[in-house]
């Protein structure tokens, strides 16, 4: 991968990140590891490593947000089966 492309990936990484900070889905607490690297998009200088070693701490935190909250793929399973029960309640009561 090139730099630029690094560096589009990191910026969107943390425009989801930010998104998530702002909208109070996750606390100033998580990404710790990635703030105290201590490089954002904007740093284009830095080096095409700097930029991997942030998108890839960026990606885990992300990854171990989505696994502990309602993105978990058990979490998902739970609430399709619960529409489904709904639905079929719903078809239930209609016969």
């Amino acid at each position: 991968m090139q730099k630029d492309e690094l560096i589009q990936m990191h910026t969107l990484l943390c425009q989801i990140k930010n998104h998530l900070q702002s909208t109070g889905v996750v606390n100033g607490d998580s990404f710790v590891e990635y703030e105290n690297l201590g490089i954002s998009p904007v740093h284009v200088h830095r080096s095409k490593g700097d930029h991997k070693r942030a998108i890839f701490l960026l990606g885990k935190e992300l990854a171990q947000f989505a696994s502990r909250g309602e993105l978990s793929g058990p979490a998902l399973v739970s609430s399709r089966f619960a529409a489904l029960a709904a639905n079929r309640e719903r078809v239930a009561a209609r016969l």
